[in-house]
């Protein structure tokens, strides 16, 4: 549409955003007319419409098999658009229309805003399968009645009011259509057998929406004053009545279609399930985020105990290797930490590289700076923990090989993000300044344990590639190559 509009015509921003608004609530008058809803707007040299937007019902059959956006019409074609747009009222005169040996009423009604007319929205109704009305049926055409009379006067729909309408309930979802006093005119079997969920023993016509509401909902107290209102349709609101085995979401629509409110629409939907399915999801997410706390706190019980156990060893040797292992269960502990503060299981993995380059820098005493350029962005659980022990074992191994007894240096941390949307790397560089790598060293084969964790790990788990080179000027590299899932 945004397209269309700038294209073809002189509306501004301001306009545009009116439309997208209109066309964002007029599922509502489709369903409620039972008809094809098409949005022509004149071009910016007044000699034509072009169609900017299409609805079709859920209520009814349609009454056009084909696309109409895109569509230019002269004008004078269509009389009713004519007078529709010239006139700023709604035009009904005119027999049937036959498209495809099907009888089509069509009616136009002017799109305003702020007292000018931006648009004419043609109105189509299949009659081939017109009989006798319902009530029901009668109550629609009604309301879509008055809903048509405020589009034409610029009242509807509400600026203030921001309608997600996947969301938000639907005709056929319950319908109940309320005089200026709130009490029910009528209330369709949806609506009914909702209100019977929630505990209402009675029928609703004749009945104060907004008290019996308030009579059976959950909370008591204050909040009824409020609920008693929104539920009479004082107000465009929208909002949910929990019962005690039943929730109802409501949505009220004041109708105003010659100023004063004549009475409202309130369109409702039982959404228990939907709701009982988001509280397991947020009990899950509640308990995935309790065992990752309890596995950080059980890793660093571990961390402690060989802690404690490196102190009581003589050997310098083994003081060494268990202290190495603290490094690399503290690494895992990072990233549960991590993870137990998340709603997913993605993390944000440049923090954890962040405290896993200070972890490991405490061993060199302050005489190696480390730091981190780029970024590593979210990645998956099942990706963050092992790189984080990857990371790990690659700086220790760069502060313990690459500097001396007393040596000052560097170690910096490089990662960037590459690839396409469904080839995302991430491309990792471990470079020191150090003393660089011994004569005849090929790390497909050499190294230390630590060497051959992080071999195993990049080709094993993460499905990378790993490599050991000299720097360009002085020191060493290590060189990760891994695939990861793209950002959102």
């Amino acid at each position: 549409m945004n397209d269309l509009v700038r294209q073809h015509t002189a509306l501004s921003d301001t306009d545009l955003e009116w439309l997208h608004l209109l066309v964002s609530e007029w599922q509502l008058l489709s369903d409620l007319s039972f008809a094809d809803l098409v949005l022509w707007v004149p071009t910016r040299d007044g000699t034509r419409y072009v169609s900017v937007a299409q609805m079709r019902p859920n209520t009814g059959p349609t009454s056009y098999q084909d696309d109409m956006v895109g569509h230019l019409v002269p004008r004078g074609r269509r009389p009713m658009l004519d007078a529709a747009l010239d006139e700023g009222r709604i035009v009904r005169e005119g027999d049937p229309e036959w498209r495809e040996e099907v009888p089509v009423r069509v009616e136009s009604i002017p799109v305003r805003r702020e007292g000018r007319v931006l648009g004419v929205i043609a109105r189509n109704t299949n009659l081939l399968t017109v009989r006798t009305p319902s009530r029901l049926e009668l109550t629609y055409v009604q309301s879509a009645s008055d809903l048509a009379q405020m589009i034409a006067a610029g009242a509807f729909p509400f600026p203030d009011q921001q309608v997600d309408m996947d969301a938000s309930p639907r005709v056929g979802d319950g319908l109940i259509r309320l005089d200026a006093d709130g009490f029910v005119q009528y209330a369709s079997p949806n609506a009914l057998s909702a209100y019977h969920r929630l505990g209402l023993a009675s029928d609703l016509v004749g009945h104060h929406l907004g008290t019996t509401t308030a009579k059976l909902a959950l909370s008591q107290g204050p909040v009824d004053e409020a609920l008693v209102k929104v539920a009479s349709g004082w107000a465009p609101r929208e909002f949910e009545v929990e019962g005690e085995e039943c929730v109802i979401q409501v949505r009220a629509i004041p109708l105003k279609p010659k100023g004063p409110r004549i009475g409202s629409l309130v369109l409702l939907r039982d959404v228990t399930e939907l709701r009982r399915r988001e509280r397991e999801l947020i009990t899950k997410d509640a308990t995935i985020r309790e065992i990752h706390h309890r596995v950080k706190n059980n890793l660093q019980t571990v961390a402690a105990l060989l802690r404690l156990q490196a102190r009581r060893i003589d050997s310098q040797r083994g003081r060494e290797a268990l202290e190495e292992a603290v490094r690399r269960v503290g690494s895992i502990a990072i990233v549960h930490e991590t993870l137990s503060q998340t709603l997913d299981e993605r993390v944000e993995f440049d923090e954890i590289a962040d405290r896993v380059l200070s972890m490991v820098a405490e061993i060199a005493s302050g005489k190696i700076t480390g730091r981190r350029t780029g970024r590593f962005g979210v990645l998956d659980a099942e990706v963050a923990t092992p790189l984080s022990m990857v990371l790990t074992e690659l700086l220790q191994n760069a502060i313990e090989h690459g500097f001396g007894t007393g040596d000052h240096g560097t170690v910096e941390v490089a990662a960037v993000r590459g690839g396409s949307a469904k080839e995302a790397r991430l491309l990792v560089t471990v470079q020191d300044d150090g003393v660089g790598l011994p004569a005849g060293f090929d790390p497909s084969v050499a190294g230390n344990l630590g060497l051959q964790i992080v071999r195993t790990l990049v080709e094993g788990e993460l499905n990378g590639t790993f490599d050991l080179v000299p720097a360009s000027e002085r020191g060493t590299q290590a060189l990760l190559d891994i695939p990861v899932r793209a950002e959102k």
